[in-house]
């Protein structure tokens, strides 16, 4: 087989031994061999703080014969920080925003009474502690039909999202997606919960319906990837803050 070709679907080996991190004018790179690895478009893979070097390092340390790229949940974000932010961070502040528009946890099902009290005892908190905290007044809902919320906060979410650098900025829209929600992925960020708490309160819906209705398989590994996910992320923005 040709040096560097790789048939559809198949994994790259992994071509490394050791993998450190050092610290550069730019902040730290992850090191492999001694060679830094290239994000996509050719860019350094250099990060803000030891921490989050650390945390890429990791992906790279446990990978075994072959490099499972799709399951390095922080490479890719750290990549997506690097080389899509940059350009375009009006844009996914503004992004962000937009699921402050319709968030989760704003709306609250009617019934059964068991559910509505889950919710509840889950996402008042949050919200209480997002409009004492970052001044973020968002109107609960019951129901399914979409409810716009006050211009001053959308405007206050994007602010937010927007205040900070690259690396925090791909945090909260990876989050948003990964949670359905702002307010919550705003909440990860300033480690008002862990990862996988804020995806379990995200998932309160399902966790109501798996307790009566069982687990099937292919939803259980779904929701094991999503954990994955949200553990990297609570990671990744404890590693972001100051120490």
């Amino acid at each position: 087989m040709q040096r560097g070709f790789h048939e559809p679907g198949e994994k790259p080996k992994r071509f490394y031994k050791a993998v450190t991190v050092a610290e550069v004018e730019a902040g730290f790179e992850v090191l492999l061999d001694g060679r830094n690895p290239r994000a996509p478009r050719g860019s350094r893979l250099a990060l803000p703080t030891r921490s989050l070097a650390d945390l890429v390092a990791a992906e790279w340390s446990v990978q075994g014969e072959h490099i499972e790229m799709a399951g390095m949940n922080a490479t890719r974000l750290a990549h997506t920080a690097i080389e899509a932010i940059p350009a375009a961070r009006v844009e996914t502040a503004a992004q962000f925003a937009q699921y402050g528009g319709s968030d989760l946890l704003c709306y609250f099902a009617d019934s059964p009474v068991a559910l509505v009290a889950r919710q509840h005892a889950a996402w008042d908190p949050i919200l209480a502690r997002a409009k004492s905290d970052l001044g973020l007044v968002l109107t609960p809902v019951m129901g399914i039909v979409h409810q716009p919320q006050p211009q001053a906060s959308l405007d206050r979410i994007r602010g937010l999202a927007a205040e900070g650098d690259d690396f925090s900025l791909a945090g909260l829209a990876y989050g948003a997606a990964l949670l359905g929600s702002a307010v919550l992925t705003l909440g990860l960020q300033r480690g008002w919960m862990g990862g996988v708490e804020a995806l379990a309160i995200s998932r309160v819906d399902e966790l109501h319906q798996e307790s009566l209705w069982g687990v099937d398989e292919e939803a259980a590994a779904r929701t094991a990837a999503m954990t994955l996910e949200a553990a990297m992320l609570g990671h990744w923005f404890d590693a972001l803050r100051p120490a």
